[in-house]
């Protein structure tokens, strides 16, 4: 296929993911915005305001980018297992199968629409977070890189995960027991520097410390971790992810009967 045709192939994939979830945008976009009103209102609010400062910044304020964040990264993740798997339960993953298109070009399209759905939903939890805080950015390129690649981690993640399932009940095992609960202990509540050194160590065995932490200090300035080094983790993610997705693909486990 010529670089024509291959465009044409990955831009019909993202057009119809795009599609797939701004159709039904009353269960694919509105319950996330709802539920990070509902964090800012009882985390940054109510909860906020008996804790102070954090940081040198206002509890809300600090909170913020992390919220932002967990949206991308659950809605990124979200996005690309539902509608893989959808495909894969219709059996319409056979006509990708047979069609003349090379896996990664699949691959690139399912990715680019769960960015899409993560970013979209990042933009409209920003847009509500002004209501409640005033936020400035520091480092405009280090807060879009950080969002776009993250979301691009956990649309890779979302696909393996999809490749892997068997029923609708496992494409909801990792966000429940592996996803949320690295979200919540990921820095997005609190700065890690208030935990013991032990603890310190372990959380900074968890990736989405490095990825709150960056979009936090392209926002705010502040950060817990390294800057260099977390866009470094970020990088091996996506490298890893990427090359067993196409692995996946490549091998045609989990799609092939």
């Amino acid at each position: 296929m010529n670089s024509r045709l291959l465009f044409t192939a990955f831009w019909t994939i993202v057009i119809k993911e795009i599609r797939r979830f701004t159709r039904i945008w009353v269960q694919t976009l509105l319950p996330p915005a709802i539920t990070m009103t509902l964090y800012f209102i009882i985390f940054g609010n109510l909860i906020g305001s008996r804790i102070g400062d954090m940081e040198g910044f206002g509890y809300m304020e600090y909170i913020a980018p992390g919220l932002i964040m967990m949206s991308v990264i659950t809605n990124s993740y979200g996005n690309v297992v539902s509608s893989f798997f959808g495909t894969k339960f219709q059996r319409n993953i056979e006509e990708l199968l047979v069609a003349p298109v090379p896996n990664w070009v699949i691959l690139a399209g399912y990715v680019t629409g769960g960015a899409a759905r993560g970013l979209g939903v990042g933009i409209i939890v920003t847009i509500l977070s002004l209501f409640f805080t005033q936020l400035q950015i520091s480092h405009l390129w280090i807060t879009l890189s950080t969002v776009i690649l993250t979301a691009i981690v956990f649309s890779l993640g979302g696909f393996i995960n999809a490749v892997y399932a068997n029923s609708f009940d496992d494409i909801s095992i990792v966000p429940t027991f592996v996803l949320t609960p690295l979200t919540y202990l990921g820095g997005v509540f609190y700065s890690i520097s208030l935990l013991p050194g032990f603890w310190q160590g372990v959380s900074q065995l968890n990736p989405i410390l490095y990825m709150v932490n960056s979009f936090r200090y392209g926002i705010l300035g502040v950060s817990d971790i390294n800057i260099g080094f977390a866009f470094a983790m970020i990088a091996v993610f996506i490298l890893l992810l990427g090359a067993y997705a196409m692995h996946l693909l490549n091998t045609g486990k989990g799609i092939r009967s």
